[in-house]
């Protein structure tokens, strides 16, 4: 809104959906302007196909937060979303206009860190016990066919948009970094996670908070 003073872009996780950051807006609005991405394939945005690409889903982001007016912006992601908010970041520094404050990361490892994830070939129990493991969704969504059969072919896609996502080296941000991670977090470790200051020529910060994904 024009009353804000600054911008807050949020970016989901693998299967998540705008509405996940209800309780961020809700804290933060009026004074800063929260932006909760929907990516396509879900929600609102169902009957559109999904993105299988970070590189094409960043591409388009950037696209559409350049044509917001001038505002400081901090960008936050968490698991998928942290490299999808470092990506997008990169473009935005690279186009030379509003670049970020900060990038804050949640749940995922540095980029430069590649690790095989194949959770996308998996069957839809298999897909939905990687869910339950990461503690993602609550059981009731879990447990309802109807939810389900609409929500895995998004999540099914996100999962191979970053499976196949391969960080360009070199790729470096001007901007300083915040992460966010848990001790007992079994997609990251805490070594995982300090390896993002590789990628910003700027400040680091690492905040370790008890618990996992």
């Amino acid at each position: 809104s024009d009353a804000s003073s600054a911008r807050l872009v949020c970016f989901p996780h693998a299967g998540g959906s705008a509405s996940y950051y209800y309780p961020v807006a809700k804290r933060f609005s009026p004074s800063i302007d929260v932006i909760a991405l929907q990516y396509p394939g879900r929600q609102d945005r169902r009957p559109e196909l999904c993105i299988r690409d970070i590189e094409v889903l960043a591409d388009k982001i950037t696209a559409q937060l350049l044509n917001l007016s001038s505002k400081p912006t901090v960008l936050f992601g968490h698991s998928m979303g942290a490299t999808l908010a470092f990506e997008v970041a990169w473009r935005m520094e690279h186009a030379g206009i509003d670049t970020p404050l900060r990038v804050i990361v949640s749940g995922r490892r540095a980029p430069t860190i590649t690790r095989k994830e194949q959770v996308h070939l998996r069957n839809d129990v298999g897909i939905l016990n990687e869910i339950r493991r990461l503690n993602g969704t609550i059981s009731a969504v879990l447990e309802n066919e109807e939810i389900l059969q609409t929500a895995l072919p998004a999540i099914r896609g996100d999962y191979e948009a970053i499976a196949t996502y391969s960080y360009v080296p070199g790729r470096m941000l001007g901007c300083p970094i915040t992460v966010l991670t848990g001790d007992s977090d079994p997609t990251t470790t805490v070594d995982d996670a300090n390896e993002w200051r590789s990628v910003t020529t700027e400040s680091f910060r690492i905040k370790v908070f008890p618990g996992g994904h």
